[in-house]
């Protein structure tokens, strides 16, 4: 079960600090308000309208965040900023982070969308979302691994993944319970587009998991493709098993990777690409991965392990693993920055 295999290193008390006292900004917000698109927005402010056939899409309601913290990496200084999302398809509430890559401030990069990755934490993932923690270093790896040129720079968005602490909701639409499948598959994603230069196509967007956050990143990219190109499942689950399901069989199913890449495969695509990453030392994941592999990866179902030596069901090791070659894999599948 995944409840008990993933603790997350965050300091818990100091980020709840900063998930309460951190909001949706307003047109009278502090210095520390942030806006991704717009003519406050950096770059952004140079941009000429996309051409015809373009690839870039233009934000299309861009708000304000509130900068919780600073990131470094590559040189440069970037913030991460938070809003609380009110869900119009999923009708759910929570928050959401979110961070951009130093090239998406750089005046040549004015006219381009990049691309993006939704990252969901493990454990309940809730009231934070612990990808945000300097410890962890997620924001200024991919910075780091951008300027050496192993990874796409990505905007990165950072929802919670459950609507509290006490029940896992297996990232989906469970019958009678908020729409989470929806929030984190429609809702996060439109947020991202109606604030940040993206890419029209699919290629442009990943979602990667840990844990509980694995399997729901896992079974988003499978049940839809037409969304998310790329999944990276870090030590996931690999079928349902909140208690929530019960009664609920057939809704159930529905959400079921197993059953979802058979379908995927029996139709002919679109292809996915999954970038499982484990620690070595995961022994009661490692062969469920393993497993899941050798029976769908074929077809339209890509895959790649990354085994991590000496790894733990940890973010440090699925960080290291991002740097071990995943980014890189994962990077040769999607559209870089563009016009």
């Amino acid at each position: 079960m995944r409840k008990a295999l993933f603790t997350p290193v965050v300091t818990l008390i100091t980020l709840t600090v900063l998930a309460a006292t951190a909001g949706c900004g307003s047109s009278d917000a502090p210095p520390s308000a942030v806006r991704f698109g717009g003519p406050k927005a950096g770059a952004a402010m140079h941009a000429p309208p996309p051409g015809k056939g373009s690839l870039a899409q233009l934000p299309t309601h861009p708000i304000t965040f509130q900068e919780t913290s600073r990131v470094g990496g590559a040189g440069e200084n970037t913030p991460i900023a938070l809003t609380t999302l009110h869900g119009p398809k999923s009708g759910f509430t929570g928050k959401v982070w979110v961070w951009a890559p130093p090239e998406y401030y750089k005046k040549e990069n004015a006219d381009k969308g990049f691309p993006v990755m939704e990252a969901l934490p493990g454990a309940y993932g809730y009231p934070v979302n612990y990808w945000i923690g300097s410890d962890l270093k997620l924001e200024e790896s991919l910075a780091q691994m951008s300027k050496a040129g192993t990874s796409l720079p990505f905007i990165v968005v950072m929802p919670v993944l459950n609507p509290n602490d006490k029940q896992y909701y297996d990232g989906s639409d469970i019958p009678g319970q908020p729409k989470i499948g929806t929030w984190l598959s429609k809702d996060v994603p439109d947020l991202v587009r109606q604030n940040f230069r993206t890419l029209k196509t699919r290629n442009g967007w990943a979602i990667m998991g840990s844990s509980s956050g694995g399997f729901a990143a896992l079974k988003n990219v499978l049940q839809n493709p037409d969304t998310f190109k790329v999944a990276i499942p870090n030590g996931p689950d690999i079928v349902p098993d909140s208690p929530l399901w019960k009664g609920h069989a057939t809704a159930e199913r529905e959400n079921n990777p197993e059953v979802l890449a058979r379908r995927l495969i029996a139709r002919g695509g679109p292809p996915v690409y999954l970038a499982f990453q484990d620690g070595s030392q995961e022994g009661t994941v490692l062969p469920k991965v393993r497993k899941f592999i050798a029976q769908y990866g074929h077809g339209p179902v890509k895959t790649r392990l990354q085994i991590v030596p000496g790894g733990t069901h940890s973010g440090q090791t699925y960080v290291q693993g991002l740097d071990e070659g995943t980014m890189q894999w994962v990077s040769a599948q999607m559209q870089g920055p563009s016009a």
